[in-house]
């Protein structure tokens, strides 16, 4: 396996889409990255020479974007910062509910978690 940022990206999968195992870089990144340094989108990672994986990882770190662990400990110092100033956006972090507006009537089983049944435990004799 090929080791990008801290990352084993798949053997198997082209270049493109394996670089999308990096934390903060999507298809469209990742394309851009194999255009400047002149490798082949349909090319495998297995493919690839020592070289042409160094010179991935010079392009990744000479485009100054946040990827991975520097990238999630900026997200998590925002929520943080939002819990903190007790903004609107900050307790639904808090509660573990959407934040972004979306119904939790009926959907948001992804954030509120498994459906608990109320009212309908064992009665007391």
């Amino acid at each position: 396996m090929a080791r990008i940022v801290g990352v084993d990206i798949p053997r198997n999968k082209k270049i493109a889409y394996s670089l999308c195992y990096i934390h903060g870089i999507g298809i469209s990144t990742a394309t851009m990255i194999c255009e400047k340094v002149k490798i082949d989108t349909e090319k495998r990672v297995q493919d690839l020479t020592e070289k042409q994986i160094v010179s991935i990882r010079e392009a990744i770190s000479s485009l100054d974007i946040n990827v991975e662990g520097e990238l999630r400990s900026f997200n998590a110092m925002n929520i943080k910062r939002l819990k903190d100033v007790g903004a609107y956006r900050g307790l639904r972090h808090r509660k573990g509910l959407p934040a972004n507006g979306q119904r939790t009537k009926t959907n948001a089983r992804t954030r509120k978690g498994k459906k608990r049944t109320i009212g309908l435990g064992k009665k007391a004799i």
